[in-house]
């Protein structure tokens, strides 16, 4: 397969191409040579802007094209209508923050989905991030007609995750000692490893699958407690973990998702958060590695980082330190 690839030297996208070199894949990059350009010396690359300059793509075609990098409809849309007639078929992931609410477990690919009042708006965050990529997805489609997957993952973790938010506690795990966790410990996670979702979705390309599908793993059920345990096992430490209460962290103004990732509390409005239905994408073929090997490539790639790496999701030791004081005053 002649395979292009919007982006592909950040994460996922770096993934997507070591997955479909390793099929025997011919592959293509278009992005504007700013992060890792020494990756991939094999490949070929083509300069160019999602926001006005697509040119290099032009006269060109290819098999199929994976889209990991749009974010913007107007951008989306243009690179779709671009390549309507030069390729077979667009892979574009969107994400789950897509659907309106997370307030109902086990929701599917029907769920309602999030709305914003302006469309024109183009400002990422937290408020726009999700009505942004649905509109994508619909830029897309609405190019494609019938010969578009949308993926719409939650929390890819792996090699090379620049969020540090599946990081953060693989590390601080393996460092050992009195470690603060949001309470209670059977507080359900769900999260993809980056080389299973590049991996599938290389298959999505090949087959030209079509359709939309859920994105989150593991195969069962997960806790942040057994993630946790997980993380323990394979770095021999010797953790202790202190699991405090929401009311603790609110009144302290411990930022959720950020400040200690994968929580985001309690209340109903987030009873479905990491309770997503991904039977559709099973179906097509996904599968997911044991945790446990997720948890050891993760830390043995984090161990390979500078000294003075900056965090970027996670406590600093000292704001851990004086937290873990206050919990142990209240809870003696």
């Amino acid at each position: 397969m002649n395979l292009l690839i919007l982006g592909g030297t950040v994460f996922l996208g770096r993934h997507l191409v070591a997955a479909a070199l390793a099929r025997g894949h011919e592959v293509t990059l278009f992005n504007r040579g700013q992060h890792n350009p020494e990756l991939f010396p094999e490949v070929e690359k083509l300069r160019g802007d999602r926001d006005g300059n697509l040119s290099a793509l032009a006269g060109r075609r290819w098999d199929a094209v994976i889209d990991p990098s749009g974010y913007v409809p107007r951008l989306v849309r243009a690179s779709a209508e671009l390549l309507a007639d030069a390729v077979d078929h667009y892979t574009f992931v969107s994400s789950l923050s897509a659907y309106a609410s997370f307030a109902a477990a086990n929701q599917d690919e029907d769920a309602p989905l999030a709305t914003m009042a302006d469309p024109t708006v183009e400002v990422i965050n937290g408020e726009t991030y999700g009505p942004l990529k649905v509109l994508s997805e619909q830029a897309a489609q609405n190019a494609l007609p019938g010969r578009v997957a949308v993926i719409r993952p939650g929390l890819i973790v792996g090699p090379h995750d620049p969020t540090d938010r599946f990081t953060y506690w693989v590390v601080r795990m393996a460092k050992g000692g009195d470690i603060l966790a949001p309470a209670p410990a059977d507080y359900p996670v769900e999260f993809t490893d980056v080389r299973d979702l590049a991996g599938w979705m290389v298959r999505v390309a090949e087959e030209r699958i079509a359709g939309v599908f859920n994105v989150s793993g593991p195969d069962e059920p997960a806790t942040l407690g057994a993630l946790l345990e997980t993380c323990r096992a394979i770095s021999g430490s010797d953790a202790q973990i202190r699991w405090a209460d929401d009311g603790f962290l609110q009144k302290n103004e411990v930022q959720p998702w950020s400040q200690l990732p994968l929580w985001i509390g309690n209340g109903p409005e987030n009873a479905g958060f990491s309770r997503f239905d991904c039977r559709r994408a099973i179906a097509a073929g996904l599968t997911f590695r044991p945790v446990a090997e997720t948890v050891a490539s993760t830390l043995a790639w984090a161990q390979g980082r500078s000294a003075d790496h900056q965090w970027r999701a996670g406590l600093t030791p000292e704001r851990e330190a004086a937290l873990l004081t206050q919990w142990a005053a209240q809870t003696q």
